[in-house]
């Protein structure tokens, strides 16, 4: 349908299917606010047009201008279909999981003559075994740690172990064979890169009596030192499996609970894998006001399983709604039987109710939270005489080396805390190096032209990091977009530059406000030190790209392709600099004379 064309309700419904599929309710710019699926998408999508219904339909209703179907083979195709979309379009109206981040895991190199033990987050096509999903990189580096002080296998990356001529630190420490250096036979390595394996699948009481006979039989044959090791080994592994409340428990699990509170809801996740608890996680879904934990647990558990593994029993707090659907696509996504428990017994009774008891925990940390940020906001309003209560306030900032490699950025605040999504950077060109007026101007405009050509929000707040200059370049931009509307605040180091002396500048008044230890000036300082963090990140990371690419693209004969393998293959610059003539021929593409240069270029500039 053209965007031009006026959308005819009834013209639409009388030649609506009533087939399986997917609707789409679009507002006037074309944006989603709203995605179902439907048995028989006539009758479903009559319904709203029919009886009475809730204020938030009627709200929906009121902002669609246009409905766009998909006809699926089945219901479950269907189901499948809005998970998918609601997780990437996040419309306005759907119980939303803002979760895009894939999960770590631990990955073993089996292939590899002397595997490596690492952290892995994205595709899992690289040949090996995965362990995982852990909730967070934290929980990876932490097992990662504790099984390197049991077992000694590397955890170094590829480029660094084929370019060692003597043992690193971490052999030093014992906290690895060195095999990089042949300190240690294939065999013995192996054994230890096995016996990791054996404790993340979970084996790990199995694990410590092997390690036990071990003991024995070396004490028996008179290796003591030998048999020291795995007495360590065993106290290390025994104090880890103590932490553990569920050891000895096998199967992978998910208990999953959902509660609501106070028009507040909560769902969290705990992983068990191989009967091993690997952490939680706590998800507070986006536009779940108003619905009930059983319509909240069907649409995250949709959303949530798209892209991880899913295990062969999720436990739950109550029945979801579309319970043997989500069993029947769950089960076709395994491609094994998926279980969906209620009522569970036993131990993995005790698993739901410490999970119910962490969403209750987690949902009245969360509560208290929004009660201070609303507090907080509330003394905003106050310090700065607004009208309403701000609660969406976006913060740019500039970061440069005299003018080099200038990076603006962009941070947006709401009533909950930073919306991270919705950061933005803008590597600003084409101005006067050092000119802070034009850099802001070019990032400001950049920004709410294309908000407003996307019809998305616009702040009610608008802070700028600089003095009465800065603000009047940013103003003038949004006279020019008719935007002059929305107060635009300058955030200007006192005399003494100290946090805590800032003067603030309001355009809309002229007027320049001394603060002090006003408790509005706060929020003011914690979203301007944001936005500082997030030019500063950046700017480094544009001056690192165009260092490493300055340098390579100097050399003749180094075209992208090449460039990108020796990148690949050292792990970085800092290599490639250190790295021998031998050495960088040894990379596919790499000839002895280019080589040659490469070295020359990095030990005569001295870069």
């Amino acid at each position: 349908m053209s965007s031009g064309a006026k959308f005819d309700l009834d013209d639409f419904l009388g030649t609506l299917t009533s087939r399986p599929g997917v609707y789409k309710m679009l507002d006037q710019a074309g944006e989603a606010i709203y995605i179902g699926k439907a048995a028989n998408l006539r009758k479903r999508v009559v319904s709203y047009f029919r009886g009475n219904l809730a204020p938030k339909q009627r709200a929906m209703l009121a902002r669609m201008a246009s409905i766009e179907v998909t006809v699926t083979r089945t219901e479950g195709e269907a189901l499948l279909l809005e998970s998918q979309l609601v997780k990437r379009l996040q419309p306005r109206y759907n119980i939303c999981l803002k979760d895009d981040k894939s999960y770590p895991y631990i990955y073993v190199s089996t292939v590899h003559p002397f595997p490596r033990v690492s952290f892995h987050r994205g595709s899992q096509r690289r040949p090996g075994r995965y362990f995982g999903p852990y909730p967070s990189a934290g929980a990876v580096r932490q097992t990662l740690k504790l099984l390197q002080k049991v077992f000694p296998v590397r955890q170094c990356e590829d480029s660094y172990y084929n370019h060692r001529s003597r043992p690193c630190l971490q052999y030093q420490i014992n906290r690895c064979t060195a095999p990089c250096v042949g300190l240690v036979t294939d065999a013995e390595y192996r054994k230890d890169v096995d016996d990791i394996i054996q404790f993340l699948e979970g084996e790990g009481q199995t694990l410590v009596d092997d390690l036990v006979r071990r003991m024995e039989t070396a004490a028996e044959r008179l290796e003591f030192e030998q048999a020291a090791r795995y007495r360590d080994q065993i106290a290390t592994l025994r104090e880890i499996l103590e932490k553990q409340w569920v050891s000895g428990q096998h199967g992978d699990v998910d208990a999953i609970a959902c509660i609501s509170q106070d028009g507040m809801l909560c769902v969290q996740v705990a992983w068990l894998r191989g009967g091993r608890y690997l952490g939680d996680k706590t998800f507070f879904p986006s536009h779940s006001k108003g619905y009930a934990p059983a319509k909240v647990l069907s649409a995250f558990l949709g959303q949530y399983y798209l892209n991880k593994p899913i295990p062969a029993e999720i436990l739950l707090s109550e029945p979801p709604e579309d319970a043997e659907l989500l069993v029947q696509i769950l089960s076709q996504q395994a491609r094994r039987q998926v279980r969906l428990v209620t009522s569970p017994r036993g131990r993995r009774r005790e698993w739901l109710e410490m999970t119910l008891a962490n969403a209750h925990a987690a949902l009245k940390q969360q509560r208290q939270k929004k009660l201070d940020n609303q507090a907080q906001m509330e003394s905003l309003q106050a310090l700065l005489g607004l009208e309403v209560v701000p609660q969406h306030l976006e913060c740019f900032d500039i970061s440069h080396i005299h003018g080099d490699q200038t990076v603006a950025s962009c941070v947006v605040f709401d009533g909950e805390g930073p919306v991270t999504s919705a950061y933005r950077r803008f590597n600003v060109a084409g101005i006067t190096p050092g000119d802070d007026y034009a850099a802001l101007s070019q990032a400001v405009l950049r920004r709410f032209q294309r908000r407003l050509k996307e019809g998305r929000a616009i702040p009610d707040l608008l802070l700028i990091d600089g003095g009465k200059g800065q603000v009047a370049a940013v103003s003038k931009v949004m006279e020019h977009l008719k935007l002059g509307g929305i107060p635009v605040v300058g955030v200007a180091k006192g005399p003494q530059r100290r946090d805590g002396d800032e003067d603030l500048y309001l355009a809309w008044r002229d007027e320049w406000l001394h603060p002090g230890d006003h408790p509005g000036l706060l929020v003011i300082r914690r979203i301007r030190d944001e936005a500082h963090r997030f030019a500063i990140s950046g700017h480094r990371q544009r001056r690192q790209r165009n260092k490493q690419q300055s340098v390579l693209e100097s050399i003749a004969g180094l075209g992208p392709r090449r460039r990108q393998r020796l990148l690949q293959q050292f792990g970085g610059l800092q290599a490639i600099r250190k790295a021998s003539v031998e050495s960088l021929s040894s990379v596919e593409g790499i000839s002895r004379q280019l080589a040659q240069r490469i070295y020359e270029t990095f030990h005569e500039t001295g870069s």
